[in-house]
């Protein structure tokens, strides 16, 4: 854990808090490679069931700090910016074979609106708001923004805000599909906590190979992903998880899943 991120466990969730409010939340190269290494640790303790990604203060993110970018004695440029900062941010998110929420606590653009739709589940509160701001300053969308956005909300949709720059609301972003759900602010931490120990006591396994079937129905054919398929329920069914599924279910009781 460092001073830029906050790492917290408890109830088989992890909850991991990108801590830099005084610049809204923007990535710098420390925070980039801190947010890896947690999101390592996080895959790797058999304990994490669930992850909660989310921000410290009044924005979720505000992207790629631009000091850095423009200071001629830290600048890392953009080559190692987004080989070793924010592609390998998102692929974690997505290969990580346990649920990550993005709970949106305040204003994500930039990089920081594409890290949130990378999650599994987003929510956000009421007065949250996402920007594709890259256009706004001659940049163009990066963090798998060209690559999420439009098979969330649209082809003509997600390069319209890509191109504009327009600020979406939580309400909108609910409405077109860019986020699975907008919860009133008085009752965002409580929602975002039952969500998290919800998934959290979950079967993990199954939820991993959900996540990857949803990964995978990206680029493969159809034929393929009926493989793939038929591949994962046969692993699945043969689950610790699965056997105290169905048990539970003939027994008409709360099933005790471990994750395994």
């Amino acid at each position: 854990m460092t001073n830029s991120i906050q790492l917290k466990i408890e109830n088989k969730i992890a909850t991991i808090t990108l801590n830099r409010p005084e610049v809204f939340n923007s990535f710098n190269r420390e925070m980039a490679l801190s947010l890896q290494s947690i999101l390592d640790d996080c895959e790797n303790n058999t304990e994490v069931r669930a992850i909660v990604l989310t921000g410290n203060g009044k924005a979720f993110c505000a992207g790629q700090d631009l000091k850095e970018v423009t200071d001629p004695d830290s600048n890392p440029g953009f080559k190692k910016i987004l080989e070793e900062h924010y592609n390998p941010i998102i692929t974690r998110i997505r290969n990580i074979k346990k649920p990550i929420i993005g709970a949106i606590n305040g204003v994500a653009a930039g990089a920081g609106a594409n890290i949130a739709l990378a999650c599994d589940i987003v929510v956000a509160h009421e007065k949250v708001s996402f920007i594709q701001a890259f256009s706004l300053i001659g940049l163009v969308p990066d963090s798998a923004g060209t690559y999420f956005l439009p098979r969330l909300i649209g082809f003509q949709k997600a390069q319209a805000l890509a191109m504009l720059g327009d600020k979406i609301s939580a309400e909108d972003a609910e409405k077109m599909g860019m986020i699975y759900k907008m919860i009133p602010l008085e009752n965002f931490e409580a929602e975002v906590d039952a969500l998290a120990l919800k998934l959290a006591n979950m079967p993990t396994k199954a939820l991993g190979m959900i996540k990857e079937l949803f990964n995978k129905s990206m680029t493969n054919t159809l034929e393929q992903q009926l493989a793939l398929e038929s591949k994962l329920q046969i692993e699945a069914a043969q689950s610790a998880d699965y056997k105290e599924g169905v048990t539970a279910f003939i027994e008409k009781r709360t099933p005790n899943f471990k994750g395994k």
